[in-house]
């Protein structure tokens, strides 16, 4: 954690400020210690990580994804531009005015698109309630423009009205409540800020197949399910059925094989994974005040605007 957290973050349980008392530290970074705010609340810094939760809770799979997938999906490890340009097109951020602006990836993972960001020159902050923030952190906390906090999308530990863009891209529909996840996000918006989500999509009557498979697998032993989705490694070199498998199926058809397994765990082992439209997601964005709302090409994704 760097000092300059501390402007950003205040308690979740009474929104008063925190000051930090270090244990261990590493030249910038506070390694180990805790945060405390004036009620007596207290929070670890673990690993580097300021800790606003005590477990994971419904979010186990992807922690456990993350920590094992850590470097896949981000630009940075497999030499692509797949992750900026995914980012681009479900935020649709101009990024000519990203640098020196505050960010917050809302659903960080291992860190795929707050990498994106930082590179474009802008501060991210980065918070997951799974311990994936813990492979963000070591792919990225090393920069000086990126910070990681594990918290609850629902209870979140920072100051209202500071971030200049806030984005949550493939995660809103993995919580309890996608539209209360949605506005819990809003007032830590600037006047003026640009809020970006992308959610899961249930236009396509070809998902209830794979819904039904779902209600299987997320009971299934975790390590179980890990290697049983391997079975998209080799399905892939089977052209004619790629189409069958990844639109029927829901199995990952990636060109990269360690991308096709991970993929295909992702989508068949979270708790919670609800559909959208894009007039419900208008609707959230029309219930929290937002203008200039954009419907954007990736089904469901929409971008809108705070007010002064």
């Amino acid at each position: 954690m760097k000092i300059r957290l501390l402007d950003l973050v205040v308690c979740p349980d009474c929104k008063e400020p925190l000051q930090v008392r270090p244990g261990a530290e590493s030249g910038e970074e506070i390694l180990e210690g805790s945060l405390h705010c004036p009620r007596g609340h207290s929070y670890p810094i673990v690993n580097g990580i300021p800790r606003f939760v005590p477990a994971e809770f419904y979010a186990e799979s992807f922690g456990f994804q993350w920590n094992r997938f850590s470097k896949v999906q981000l630009d940075v490890f497999n030499d692509t531009r797949e992750s900026e340009e995914t980012f681009l097109e479900k935020t649709n951020f101009d990024v000519t005015g990203l640098p020196g602006k505050l960010v917050l990836d809302a659903g960080t993972g291992a860190g795929r698109f707050a990498d994106v960001v930082s590179r474009m020159q802008a501060e991210v902050v980065g918070v997951d309630l799974s311990t994936a923030v813990e492979a963000a952190y070591s792919n990225l906390g090393d920069r000086p423009n990126a910070h990681f906090v594990q918290a609850d999308i629902f209870r979140l530990p920072f100051r209202e009205k500071i971030f200049d863009r806030i984005f949550s891209i493939g995660v809103l529909h993995h919580t309890p409540d996608t539209r209360k996840a949605f506005h819990s996000l809003v007032p830590l918006l600037k006047p003026e800020g640009e809020i970006a989500i992308w959610v899961y999509s249930c236009h396509s009557e070809l998902r209830k197949i794979s819904d039904t498979l779902r209600k299987g697998t997320v009971r299934m032993p975790r390590k179980l399910l890990f290697y049983a989705s391997t079975i998209a490694i080799p399905l892939y070199y089977l052209k004619p059925l790629r189409l069958v498998f990844q639109g029927i199926f829901r199995l990952c058809m990636h060109k990269n094989w360690r991308w096709r397994w991970l993929d295909t765990f992702d989508y068949f082992s979270p708790k919670y994974q609800w559909k959208h439209t894009y007039p419900e997601v208008f609707s959230w964005f029309r219930e929290a005040g937002l203008s200039e709302i954009t419907p954007l090409p990736a089904a469901v994704s929409m971008k809108g605007k705070a007010g002064l």
